[in-house]
């Protein structure tokens, strides 16, 4: 079951899945505002104990639509910590086909 989160300073959120208590942490490089920090918490929320299922030092990419491609990274020694380590917005997302290197998105 997933627990009540806490807000503190606008870099970081508590929350528990069981009985762990994990922490959802912003590099400081990450550029996003109070409402797609947001976003992206309750969408962790809604993973739930899909996050359980990986281990120290694994990453995991979360698409949204509208704030891009959210890079997570994950440590659980000493603490059960994600943070997210980079937002990539869809306009520069590269793409390879038959070895030949494009933008996905056209930016027009």
């Amino acid at each position: 079951m997933i627990g009540k989160s806490i807000k503190e300073g606008g870099h970081m959120y508590r929350f528990r899945i069981n009985e762990r208590e994990w922490i959802l942490r912003f590099a400081i490089n990450v550029d996003a505002d109070d409402i797609e920090k947001n976003i992206i918490f309750q969408s962790i929320v809604k993973m739930g104990h899909e996050i359980l299922h990986y281990n120290h030092g694994d990453s995991f990419i979360l698409f949204d639509k509208d704030i891009g491609a959210i890079i997570f990274s994950i440590e659980t020694i000493p603490s059960y910590i994600l943070t997210v380590a980079n937002i990539i917005n869809e306009v520069d997302w590269f793409q390879i086909k038959n070895g030949i290197v494009s933008r996905k998105k056209d930016q027009h």
